[in-house]
C-alpha cells in the first residue's frame, strides 16, 4: 500500500494542497506552526477518520470555513482506489471509490497509517484505551473476521449497559449476554492470538532501540480463571451498582514490561517514546509478515527529545522498516536526517505547501 496523491481543503492552516508522493520516503521541513504537522495529521485522518492529536473534529476546520475535504489516491492490493472524507457541521462522510463507505474501518483497510508523535509515549504512559486501540488496529489487520465479532461485541454490551442504567431486572439483563459472552470471547481469542504473534517483533525492536528486554501481556478484561459468563455473573450486583458492565473485552489492556517490570515504573519519559516506537514499528513489521499491505508511517519531528545515538538508531529501523514514510523536521539539513532516502521533499511555510524534489 502506498498513498500517491492527497487533496487538502481548509484542513487547520492549509487551505488548499495538492501532493504528489514518493512511495518509499517523504519529508516534510518548515518551521514551528507552519502546518508539517497539520499534513501528517491531514493523512492519518484519511485513513482512520480520526485524529491522532484531538478527540475534535470542529477544530480540525479552517478558521471562518464550514468544513474540510480530504482527497487521496492509494495503491492498495495492486489497484488504485480513491478515498475522500468530508467533515462539516453535519458530522463526517467518507468514500472509497466513488460510494459511501459503511464505516471507517472500511478507510484503515484500503490506507492503513500510523503515527510516531512527540505524545507517543502516552501510549505507554497512558491509561488503557490507546493500548486498546492500538492492539485492535493490529488484529483488524491480521484477523479479517475480527471487526465483525467486535462490533457484535459492542451492540451487546450497549443494549447491556442500557438495561442496567434503567434498573431492568435481572432477566432482561440477561437476554443480551449470550450475545456478549459469543462475541467477547472471540474478540478476546483474537486479541490473544494476535499478541502471540506480535510479542516477538515489538521486542526484537525493543532490544534494538532500548538494549532491554520487554514483554506482552494481555490482560483480557476479566479474571483469568473464569470464563466470561462466569465472570458477568460474579459482576452482576457491581454492574448494576454502577449502571455499567465492569468485565469484558471492552476493559482489556496490554501490560508492557521491561526487564521484567511494569514499564511505566521502570523507564524514563525519553524511553517511552522510545518503547512505545518499538511498539508501533514491531507492529507494522508483525502485520506486513502475516498478510497485511504494507502500510504508511507518520513520523513527526523524529530528532524532539532524542539526542543523537537514539535518533540514528531510530532512523535505522525506519530505513529498514517495509512502509511508506511521511517525516516532518524543522531542519532537514540535520546530519542524522540527512540519512533518510532522498525522494520527496516539501516545505511548509503558514499554511502553503511547496515540492522540493
Amino acid at each position: 500500500m502506498s498513498l500517491e496523491s492527497l487533496r487538502i481543503e481548509n484542513f487547520r492552516c492549509i487551505e488548499a494542497a495538492e501532493l504528489l508522493f514518493d512511495s518509499r520516503c517523504n519529508l516534510f521541513s518548515g518551521d514551528n506552526a507552519s502546518g508539517k504537522t497539520s499534513l501528517l495529521e491531514a493523512i492519518f485522518f484519511l485513513g482512520r477518520g480520526r485524529s491522532f492529536r484531538t478527540n475534535r473534529r470542529d477544530i480540525l476546520i479552517k478558521a471562518q470555513r464550514d468544513g474540510f475535504l480530504l482527497r487521496g489516491l492509494a495503491m492498495a492490493s495492486g489497484r488504485r482506489q480513491a478515498l475522500g472524507v468530508r467533515v462539516n457541521g453535519s458530522g463526517i462522510e467518507a468514500r472509497c471509490a466513488g460510494r459511501p463507505v459503511v464505516g471507517l474501518a472500511e478507510l484503515a483497510s484500503v490506507l492503513p497509517v500510523q503515527a510516531i508523535d512527540p505524545e507517543v509515549h502516552r501510549l505507554v504512559e497512558d491509561g488503557p484505551r490507546e493500548r486498546r486501540r492500538y492492539l485492535d488496529w493490529g488484529v483488524f489487520h491480521v484477523e479479517h473476521d475480527f471487526v465483525p465479532h467486535w462490533q457484535r461485541y459492542q451492540r451487546a454490551l450497549r443494549q447491556r449497559n442500557a438495561a442496567l442504567r434503567a434498573g431492568r431486572h435481572a432477566a432482561e439483563i440477561r437476554a443480551w449476554e449470550t450475545e456478549l459472552i459469543e462475541a467477547g470471547e472471540d474478540v478476546a481469542a483474537g486479541r490473544a492470538r494476535y499478541v502471540r504473534l506480535l510479542a516477538p517483533w515489538v521486542a526484537s525492536v525493543a532490544e534494538r532501540l532500548l538494549g532491554e528486554e520487554v514483554e506482552l501481556v494481555l490482560h483480557r478484561g476479566w479474571a483469568p480463571d473464569r470464563d466470561l459468563g462466569e465472570a458477568l455473573e460474579a459482576s452482576r450486583d457491581r454492574d448494576r451498582e454502577r449502571a455499567a458492565t465492569q468485565v469484558g473485552p471492552h476493559r482489556a489492556d496490554l501490560g508492557i514490561r521491561v526487564g521484567g517490570r511494569l514499564a511505566r515504573d521502570r523507564v524514563s519519559r525519553g524511553q517511552q517514546k522510545l518503547l512505545a516506537s518499538s511498539l508501533l514499528l514491531g507492529q507494522l513489521r508483525c502485520d506486513a509478515e502475516n498478510g497485511s499491505d504494507v502500510a504508511s508511517l507518520l513520523v513527526d519531528d523524529p530528532a524532539a527529545e532524542l539526542d543523537s545515538d537514539n535518533l540514528q538508531k531510530l532512523l535505522d529501523e525506519l530505513l529498514d522498516l517495509p512502509a511508506q514514510l511521511f517525516v516532518t523536521a524543522l531542519d532537514p539539513a540535520n546530519p542524522v536526517l540527512r540519512r533518510l532516502p532522498q525522494q520527496r521533499r516539501f516545505h511548509v511555510e503558514h499554511g502553503s505547501v511547496t515540492a522540493l524534489v
